[in-house]
């Protein structure tokens, strides 16, 4: 008799699960101000980490908005469609979430370059400062990463292309914190050269060179994808 296996969700999925659900049931609403991060944590009997952690998922899913020192709000505009991040919910290991995101992103990379605005580059840039500043903070430094590819998802003006990196985002959000790990475990000062692929992705945006943008972050992704790979010679294809 053949049995499926069940997949046991980390504490801040069940977090993140349960407030989403909040959201799309009205029980919380737009705009409506969350309790804190250490209020929140004792009223669902974790850790503060795992809260954050669950906070900037759904920030990244876009659910939230998070504004430093100015607390955690409902997010004003809520995906469009619920059930959109099931489909990459499906994904069956890293590389398949990696070849999407070479597909999604390179394309994203090359609109961003074409369309972005004064606004998307200050942003971005906000964003590079942040990833300096708090190079030695996993969990800052992870939340950066993701608010960087969100940020250029955005820079393309293009509203689908936007949903569908929302959609992806929870898994890359959980993709990035392993293969972050992966990367610093791999190289020699890391978090600086990661930071600096960002920075040159930027720069190409910046400079409206479309064709490089697309290339540097295809090699971006790619690079990724061989550390990952490398670094998982049993079971790379195993989602966590």
């Amino acid at each position: 008799m053949a049995y499926t296996k069940v997949k046991m969700q980390k504490s801040h999925e069940v977090v993140l699960e349960h407030i989403k659900q909040k959201i799309m049931a009205g029980e919380l609403t737009v705009g409506q101000k969350l309790p804190s991060v250490v209020d929140f944590a004792e009223m669902f009997g974790v850790g503060r980490s795992t809260m954050r952690e669950a906070l900037s998922a759904l920030k990244a899913m876009g659910w939230l908005d998070i504004q430093h020192g100015g607390g955690t709000y409902v997010s004003s505009t809520l995906p469009l469609k619920a059930d959109d991040d099931d489909i990459f919910h499906k994904a069956e290991s890293i590389q398949e979430l990696l070849q999407i995101r070479i597909i999604l992103e390179t394309g994203s990379a090359g609109l961003a370059a074409k369309h972005r605005s004064p606004e998307d580059i200050n942003q971005l840039q906000a964003i590079l400062e942040q990833m300096q500043h708090n190079v030695s903070n996993e969990v800052q430094s992870e939340q950066a990463d993701v608010d960087f590819h969100m940020t250029v998802a955005k820079a393309t003006h293009n509203s689908l292309v936007v949903q569908l990196m929302e959609s992806l985002s929870s898994k890359i959000h959980s993709m990035m914190k392993d293969t972050r790990k992966l990367w610093f475990f791999s190289e020699q000062s890391s978090s600086l050269r990661l930071i600096e692929e960002h920075r040159v992705i930027y720069q190409c945006i910046l400079e409206q060179n479309e064709a490089l943008a697309v290339e540097q972050m295809r090699q971006h992704i790619e690079k990724v994808e061989r550390i990952v790979t490398n670094a998982l010679p049993t079971s790379p294809n195993t989602l966590p």
